[in-house]
């Protein structure tokens, strides 16, 4: 049965709020993983980890070094990349740390982005309104599936890794950044701490991009715009010059995550992405959710 279909259908049986949100959340999640553009994304994200552990185990084979640094802040992506050739346990945090300034946001971006202007494209948003879904049922519903598309990606990210890891490396007690060495149990712990962290990073995007989508009936238009101002904002975050912007900006702490690897745990900074992503969940929500309801639905 179409979407369509399914509206019409709904119309005619009202089911109970509490039965209808659940279907309708269902009935997201299900849009969003069927489309092969987000089955392409994340095959492309899998394939991040594969590259990057072949290259390590190259350059580690010639006798090279795999990558410097002190690990954390802005050098967590080399600092990790020299552990993995000891432990592939750190190929799911380098990584994590090689796909979250670029490939995760932009994976984020393209499904938030086509989240409303796709279905108003595709003339389905107007038979979803049929329904007794309300508008502020239906954005709910989208933003709770992009940000499970987000915690999805993430853990194809680091799971993919985790494998690639274990099939080309050792893996056994991990060693901290910090210099303390850990049991590789509580290593796979602290890995599903930095997938949820990097997961709620990403909600930052998935609210920007879903008032874009919000603004136009072109879903390429808003995969485009949103993409875009990711690209910017990284580019606007990099110039020392800025930096009295720079810690408003959603990327500014993304790397935080690389202070989870640290006995005791720094949790500044990491405190700060989450407060950070929360603002703009609450400020491109609101925004989102003003314009969603205000407009006139002609497709």
């Amino acid at each position: 049965m179409s979407r369509v279909e399914t509206a019409a259908v709904t119309v005619a049986r009202p089911r109970s709020s509490a039965l209808w949100t659940l279907g309708l959340f269902r009935s997201e999640l299900t849009i969003v993983f069927r489309r092969w553009r987000a089955l392409a994304l994340l095959a492309v994200l899998a394939a991040v980890p594969l590259l990057v552990g072949i290259a390590v185990k190259i350059e580690t084979r010639n006798g090279g070094s795999a990558g410097g640094g002190d690990g954390g802040g802005e050098g967590a992506g080399p600092a990790f990349i020299s552990q993995v050739s000891n432990n592939g346990l750190f190929l799911s945090f380098a990584s994590l740390a090689a796909t979250l300034p670029v490939f995760l946001p932009m994976a984020v971006g393209v499904i938030a982005g086509d989240s409303i202007a796709g279905e108003a494209n595709a003339g389905t948003l107007r038979y979803l309104l049929v329904a007794p879904a309300g508008r502020t049922r239906l954005l709910l519903a989208k933003f709770t599936a992009i940000a499970v598309f987000c915690a999805v990606a993430t853990l194809v990210v680091a799971g993919a890794a985790l494998a690639v890891g274990a099939a080309l490396f050792p893996l056994g007690d991990v060693t901290l950044l910090s210099g303390t060495t850990i049991s590789f149990s509580d290593g796979l712990v602290r890995a599903l701490m930095i997938a949820v962290l990097v997961s709620a990073s990403l909600w930052g995007v998935a609210a920007i991009g879903l008032f874009i989508s919000t603004l136009t009936n072109s879903g390429i238009g808003a995969m485009a715009a949103t993409v875009g101002l990711v690209v910017t904002v990284q580019i606007v975050d990099s110039i020392p010059q800025l930096h009295v912007v720079q810690p408003y900006l959603f990327p500014h702490y993304w790397l935080s995550f690389a202070d989870v690897l640290r006995e005791p745990v720094y949790w500044d900074d990491i405190l700060s992405n989450l407060g950070l992503q929360a603002l703009y969940v609450a400020v491109f929500g609101s925004a989102a959710w003003a314009r969603f309801t205000a407009r006139d639905i002609s497709a």
